[in-house]
């Protein structure tokens, strides 16, 4: 992609697999003084692979992309390049998906539907640190907060783990085990060990079950 004229602009890094939103997201913010794109990715893993090219100051990440998701890329962004801001831009009004989007090291969420009015803001607010929290999501935290404090309890712990959930994206995309296993340089034995580990924890039978779960948890668009 094309390298900024400021040298001093905040480098970002968009990734939707829908390229009219990345066209217009990008016109957004290259209207804005001291914000300029630096790479597109239309899907969580070239988002990664971008990510270490060119060490963006800011990542703005979709929730729901091929290969890996915007919550799995965060995490790994988080975990290896923590320098690295993330602002998630997702269509989901969930509460489910915000606070997962909080623990996977993300600053801020924000809803494609208010994303003219709502994202120069969130990003300058990300980068300088600061959270940025859409109106809804600030009562979602103070629910959830109001409520663990009155029932003494914690948030629920994940029910897969993070390869398990990478493992249940592909084969609800369709990849079969072998290309599963190249993708993730690891053993097709791994694999079907990691599958059957998910249809034993989830209570499912097949592929089908798996798939629809994925798409229901927002792992895959249906």
């Amino acid at each position: 992609m094309t390298a900024p004229t400021d040298p001093a602009a905040a480098r970002i890094l968009l990734a939707d697999d829908h390229a009219l939103v990345r066209r217009g997201v990008r016109l957004i913010l290259e209207g804005e003084p001291g914000l300029t794109v630096v790479a597109e990715a239309d899907d969580g893993a070239e988002a990664l692979a971008l990510a270490r090219a060119h060490r963006p100051d800011l990542a703005v990440l979709d929730i729901a992309m091929p290969r890996l998701t915007g919550l799995q890329a965060a995490r790994e962004l988080s975990r290896t390049q923590p320098e690295t801001r993330v602002l998630i831009l997702t269509m989901y009004d969930n509460e489910q998906f915000f606070f997962e989007a909080l623990a996977a090291g993300a600053s801020g969420y924000v809803l494609k539907s208010v994303a003219d009015r709502d994202l120069v803001e969130a990003c300058r607010a990300t980068l300088r640190g600061e959270p940025f929290l859409y109106p809804g999501a600030v009562g979602a935290l103070i629910r959830d907060y109001l409520d663990r404090v009155r029932d003494g309890r914690a948030l629920p712990s994940r029910v897969i783990t993070g390869r398990e959930e990478e493992i249940l994206k592909l084969v609800a995309e369709g990849h079969t085990t072998q290309q599963i296993a190249d993708l993730l340089v690891i053993s097709p034995k791994t694999v079907e060990r990691h599958r059957a580990n998910l249809l034993q924890k989830l209570g499912l039978k097949d592929r089908l079950e798996l798939t629809r779960y994925a798409i229901r948890v927002g792992l895959i668009e249906p």
